[in-house]
């Protein structure tokens, strides 16, 4: 099976894809991008991220992104197709701009006003939404609220359906169907050079976490696909 790299959403770290890697085994690793987790303190932006990623792929792997991961991996994707057998794109289908933007940088600012710069409120609101023992994984990662002035500016100028459709790879997006990032989820899928859409009912914008078994499934299923069509090619280059 190819080896599969998970990218991690706005605040979060890889200890987001903890249930994940523990159902996946040894095929997959998750990383930290710029400004998140081990990497906290370093500046964000597209293309430090989309060489973070690039990095921690040791042979052509399948790369799965969340929320703000994502992006980051269809950002990556763009810049190393060579290195991304196939990309999964989970609640990341919202065109940026001021949809996208706006809430996160009015949140930055009411959170960044608390004594404790909302530390306390993103414990709360992890805890709720997610499996305790995944939230306490997320929570130990840390929650990097600081960040978000950087990652808005990074979307700013970012062309993700330009990106997406530059590369040539097959590309599985997969949504919640009650996810508000769904939006324009038809156009993502329209910028694919080979892609499916795959939506999830009645999950919300936490789908690979608050149902981690049945998302583990659907990459498990992408990354077997890869390895049929890898094994298929290699035996008619044979003949």
């Amino acid at each position: 099976m190819v080896p599969i790299v998970f990218v991690h959403g706005i605040r979060l770290s890889g200890a987001a894809w903890t249930e994940q890697l523990e159902l996946l085994g040894e095929a997959a690793k998750a990383v930290d991008l710029p400004g998140h987790g081990a990497r906290r303190g370093e500046r964000f932006t597209l293309a430090e991220t989309a060489d973070v990623i690039a990095e921690a792929i040791d042979e052509p792997a399948l790369v799965v992104g969340h929320s703000l991961g994502g992006y980051a991996a269809i950002a990556a994707a763009a810049r190393y197709p060579e290195r991304v057998a196939g990309l999964v794109v989970a609640d990341s289908t919202l065109l940026p701009g001021r949809a996208l933007e706006t809430p996160f940088r009015v949140a930055h600012r009411l959170l960044m006003r608390l004594p404790d710069q909302g530390e306390r409120l993103s414990r709360w609101q992890f805890r709720s939404v997610l499996p305790s023992k995944l939230a306490e994984a997320v929570i130990g990662g840390g929650i990097a609220t600081e960040v978000i002035p950087d990652v808005a500016e990074a979307f700013a100028d970012f062309d993700v359906l330009a990106e997406l459709s530059a590369y040539p790879g097959p590309t599985w997006i997969v949504n919640g169907s009650h996810d508000h990032f769904r939006r324009h989820e038809r156009r993502f899928l329209d910028a694919c050079a080979d892609g499916r859409l795959v939506n999830v009912p009645k999950a919300g914008h936490y789908l690979p976490m608050v149902r981690g078994k049945e998302f583990a499934q659907l990459v498990l299923d992408a990354a077997r696909s890869l390895s049929i069509s890898a094994v298929s090619s290699e035996r008619s280059e044979s003949c």
